[in-house]
């Protein structure tokens, strides 16, 4: 009889430690294990902004932007990158509205979503979700927005690995990597550049 899943923290050559569901041998899991994320937008229009110091595109001053900046257009589908828990709901002047989930030692977090989030509960036509409620990698969780602090529609897509921010472009490149260099669920588009 098996042991219930529980979360495995993996080493992999990307320095990344992943979450991982259930037993198996270290080994096998290494090679298919970041195989399980999804790119977290349907229709990639191109990167805008990466980790890191940069100067703000609203007031101009220079700060650190932790996450990466994905333009596509209003409305896209925005998905879950792995199977988690919603643990906030966020709306505010700079995220917008948001979602963080988390999945083991990771928090994934959806800021400048479209639709309304407030009271634990963010709701985008027939996407409902609130603190608590369990989603799977792929699940529709939003679309994107125009929330918050932005000057074009994108998703700004954050991470923290027990509690510190890291490069989410670094799991995207561990993810590609176990593809053989295909990334992930990713619709080849001409990169727009200037949105943010």
């Amino acid at each position: 009889m098996r042991a219930a899943a529980a979360l495995i923290p993996l080493t992999l050559a990307a320095g990344l430690l992943l979450p991982l569901e259930g037993g198996g041998s270290a080994l096998a899991q290494n090679r298919t294990a970041w195989l399980r994320g999804i790119f977290p937008v349907v229709s990639f229009a191109g990167y805008t902004s990466p980790f890191g110091m940069r100067s703000h595109p609203l007031s101009g001053d220079r700060r650190n932007h932790y996450g990466i900046d994905i333009a596509a257009p209003l409305g896209s589908a925005v998905l879950s990158w792995w199977n988690g828990t919603v643990s906030e709901v966020i709306s505010d002047g700079g995220c917008g509205n948001g979602l963080t989930i988390r999945s083991g030692d990771y928090e994934h977090i959806y800021c400048h979503l479209a639709g309304t989030a407030d009271g634990g509960r963010y709701r985008s036509g027939a996407v409902q979700l609130v603190v608590g409620q369990r989603v799977r990698a792929g699940q529709t969780i939003g679309h994107i927005g125009m929330t918050g602090s932005t000057t074009g529609p994108h998703l700004h897509w954050g991470m923290r690995f027990r509690g510190e921010w890291i490069d989410p472009a670094r799991v995207l490149r561990a993810m590609a990597a176990s593809r053989g260099g295909q990334a992930p669920g990713v619709r080849r588009a001409p990169n727009v550049g200037t949105l943010r």
